[in-house]
């Protein structure tokens, strides 16, 4: 059975980082669920993490999202959806035909972004092009597990990766400057 992803839009309280305060946000959301009803309960469910006593939550809109396949990433913190040009080529019209499908890969930055859809597209037996890759405003997603999954480590994989801390990545200036020097020599 394929997955089907729904995007749904909250109106929440949440905790504003700078001031300290709670004002309300409207955030999209990403369930697996087999229908819109469940992904309303799925999603309600979901929130009450992020939620204080005797708070509730808004949907404004819940929509069938269009993502063939969701990526986690270790140490990633943000969503970018990448299309991906998959290439075949028609015998009967000799012509070459495209077709397109979005991943949602997490990703620090669009350059990582694209070495990790790159990695997740690294099976793919046929010819693929990534013609864009942008940050997705998504701010979670919420995969359906049973718990009765044959392939439990499927889970733990994915919420270890998801919940994973991002790597703090940032460069001595200087010693960039160094390596870059020394690698032309």
């Amino acid at each position: 059975m394929s997955v089907i992803w729904y995007e749904c839009k909250v109106k929440y309280p949440k905790l504003d980082e700078v001031s300290g305060t709670k004002k309300l946000k409207t955030e999209p959301f990403l369930v697996d669920a087999v229908s819109y009803t469940e992904a309303e309960k799925r999603i309600t469910e979901e929130m009450q993490l992020y939620l204080s006593d005797g708070e509730g939550i808004l949907i404004t809109n819940i929509k069938v999202a269009n993502y063939a396949e969701i990526h986690p990433f270790e140490n990633a913190d943000r969503w970018f959806k990448a299309k991906i040009s998959l290439i075949a080529f028609d015998e009967e019209s000799g012509k070459e035909r495209k077709t397109n499908e979005y991943l949602l890969v997490q990703a620090n930055d669009v350059k990582e972004a694209y070495e990790n859809t790159m990695h997740a597209m690294k099976d793919t037996m046929g010819d693929f092009n990534i013609p864009s890759i942008a940050e997705s405003p998504i701010v979670d997603v919420f995969p359906y597990f049973t718990g009765e999954e044959e392939n439990s480590e499927r889970l733990e994989e994915f919420m270890r990766l998801k919940e994973s801390v991002p790597a703090d990545t940032t460069e001595d200036e200087a010693l960039a400057l160094e390596d870059s020097l020394t690698e032309g020599e």
